[in-house]
């Protein structure tokens, strides 16, 4: 009799933006972990391209690379410590580019099996259940992969009610 063959782990990409949903969403992909699915996650910050106003006053491309990358560091540093907390494999990267074909060419790039990414992203203002943002929209709308869109996580009751 043969023994089964473990199933390597899937590949999902989390872009996380410092929001509450980017969270909400590596917090899905861990409840995912604890009901039995093996995953890596990738999570993806991604710095949008510097503006001539940052151009023109920093002279030097190094030193806005350097800005970039340590502000996507400090955006995925709750992602990683929830992440770390649970026990889960993950890497961590900050990309630069428009957000949107940057994901989407990252999912390719990564071999990604799924996508778990917040409705609305750090700049963009709704309701709760709202449509879903430009970003997400995006890559529900163009990714090779299924997509899970988390929703804000829901407010705290207040004592007084």
């Amino acid at each position: 009799m043969s023994t089964p063959t473990p199933t390597p782990p899937l590949t999902v990409l989390v872009p996380v933006d410092g929001s509450a949903t980017a969270l909400a969403a590596v917090q899905h992909a861990i409840a995912l972990q604890r009901h039995g699915l093996a995953l890596e996650v990738l999570l993806v910050n991604v710095q949008p391209p510097p503006t001539l106003y940052e151009v023109v006053l920093a002279h030097d491309a190094e030193r806005l690379d350097a800005v970039r990358a340590a502000a996507g560091a400090d955006l995925l540093a709750p992602a990683e410590a929830l992440l770390r907390e649970a026990g889960l494999a993950f890497e961590s990267e900050v990309l630069g580019g428009e957000p949107a074909p940057t994901l989407l060419d990252r999912i390719e790039t990564a071999g990604a099996a799924c996508v778990i990414l917040g409705a609305r992203g750090a700049g963009e203002s709704g309701e709760r259940h709202a449509t879903p943002g430009r970003v997400a929209l995006a890559v529900l709308q163009h990714a090779p992969v299924p997509v899970t869109l988390v929703h804000d996580p829901e407010p705290p009751e207040s004592a007084e009610d």
